[in-house]
């Protein structure tokens, strides 16, 4: 009996639909999904019948929570670096083609949407949230740090709260998502199907979209942008930090959000906040392209270093939660150790 596939493409009336068909493990993206999606976006570019392409996914849980980390994980420890690797550049070369498709592009997003699933969604045109939306960024728990193209978007979020969902790995619901650009309309789950049917007609989808699209109260992160701009604008983890003890010792409303923002911070890979935290400063001024290739660099020396094999471990593997992270603090991350994470390759990725 043969196994399902686990990427499906279809059509509907004028759209290419793709359907992540992985739900048991929450729809992860497999290196065949990744190359399976660059080839059947390319015949789409290049059909005048499909005039859109909409992407959802198999299951109630997730839309996509990643790649398959487990996989990377299993490959590196094996030696596997350069298997490892071809993963991530055909991912990051998937990412800079969605971001430059000529066509409509639109996820149907109601469920979980994590690292490689922002990445085939948030450089689309449209992001619709349904009422399971929660959209994450939690590399730097794991010993890694956010790519798929989020050296880009995180620092073109608005007033610092791309550093802070970089650094904490903080979940966003539909409200908040929508209010710092991650999403682009609200629809409840319920609607799904007949936004999906609408899709399939010939109709610019502006207006198909429009006349489903909710209005949302601002979330709860959204009453705090203030504060979060003032905890997140330094350039160096000393000037965050410092922020973040002054606001957790002071008397203020923000209080208890700094105190417990600083204690999610310190729980993740000092490493991996180092370099993070360069990454996006970086990413303010590169082009997309150079923002993938940087990314390239960082995962091409992360692939051969302790703290993203420990962070699977205790996250996903053993699921312990007690990582042991070298180093195991920040002061002894040095800006040389960090700095090498950026260095040119031989080999830059080719986009």
């Amino acid at each position: 009996m043969n196994a399902e596939p686990e990427i499906l493409f279809d059509r509907h009336g004028v759209a290419g639909v793709v359907t992540l068909n992985r739900p048991r493990a929450l729809n992860a993206l497999t290196h065949g999904m990744v190359q399976a999606l660059a080839r059947q976006l390319a015949a789409w570019q290049d059909d005048p019948s499909v005039k859109r392409v909409v992407v959802r996914a198999a299951g109630e849980r997730a839309f996509c929570a990643g790649g398959d980390i487990r996989a990377l994980h299993d490959l590196g420890r094996a030696g596997r670096h350069d298997e490892a690797l071809r993963f991530w550049a055909d991912e990051y070369r998937l990412n800079a083609m969605i971001k430059r498709y000529s066509k409509p592009y639109i996820a149907l997003i109601d469920g979980m949407v994590m690292g490689g699933g922002v990445g085939i969604s948030v450089h689309g045109t449209y992001r619709i949230a349904g009422d399971k939306f929660v959209f994450a960024m939690p590399e730097v728990g794991i010993g890694f740090f956010p790519d798929v193209g989020a050296t880009w978007f995180l620092p073109r979020m608005p007033a610092e709260t791309g550093t802070f969902c970089a650094l904490t790995g903080e979940r966003l619901k539909a409200a908040d998502a929508i209010g710092f650009g991650i999403a682009t309309h609200r629809v409840g789950s319920t609607r799904f199907p007949a936004v999906y049917e609408a899709l399939g007609a010939d109709d610019p989808v502006d207006d198909i979209l429009a006349s489903f699209a909710e209005p949302l109260e601002p979330g709860p992160l959204m009453a705090r942008v203030g504060a979060i701009e003032y905890l997140f604008a330094g350039d160096t983890f000393d000037a965050i930090m410092a922020r973040l003890d002054e606001v957790s010792a002071a008397f203020g409303q923000e209080r208890g959000f700094a105190a417990a923002t600083e204690a999610t911070i310190l729980a993740k890979s000092p490493t991996s906040l180092k370099v993070t935290l360069a990454q996006l400063r970086r990413g303010k001024a590169l082009t997309f392209e150079d923002c993938m290739r940087l990314e390239y660099r960082i995962v091409s020396r992360m692939v051969h270093g302790h703290d993203f094999y420990e962070g699977v471990r205790a996250v996903i593997i053993d699921k312990d939660n007690q990582p042991a992270w070298q180093p195991a603090r920040l002061r002894d991350v040095s800006d040389a150790a960090v700095d090498a994470y950026f260095a040119p390759l031989e080999a830059e990725l080719e986009l």
